[in-house]
């Protein structure tokens, strides 16, 4: 067991980074339509909607970088936590009918990463080793 338990930095690293790159997704497809369209999205996006595809795009980016990871998580957890309850909620109670699992799992793997800070090969843990350039 203490074998698996040596890997948990990696696969926390794992998870942080697949979890940042597919909620990046999201907002590029809102922004820029990469890899497509936003099923959905009307075209120019309002208002609250280009706020989360920024916050997705920039959010997403920063945690899988592992740069200002409990920050960006904290942000990135509250915002689709908002978009479930304006967007899925409302079409049902059950979130496999109302299509809001993925954001559940998003809302709630952010907020695991604000209190697991980012794993191994992050940039936050590259920052804190770096020695200070001071004179």
């Amino acid at each position: 067991m203490s074998k698996l338990a040596a890997w948990s930095p990696h696969a926390l690293a794992v998870l942080r980074i697949m979890t940042a790159l597919l909620f990046m997704e999201h907002g590029l497809m809102k922004l820029f339509h990469f890899p497509a369209p936003q099923p959905g999205a009307p075209d120019p996006l309002p208002l609250l909607l280009l706020a989360a595809a920024i916050i997705e795009v920039v959010g997403g980016a920063l945690i899988a970088m592992g740069l200002l990871t409990r920050f960006a998580a904290f942000i990135c957890s509250g915002e689709i936590a908002i978009g479930y309850f304006l967007v899925h909620a409302p079409k049902s109670f059950w979130p496999a009918l109302n299509q809001g699992d993925a954001a559940i799992l998003f809302s709630f793997v952010f907020f695991y990463l604000i209190f697991a800070g980012p794993g191994a090969w992050s940039l936050d843990a590259h920052l804190r080793r770096s020695p200070s350039s001071a004179p």
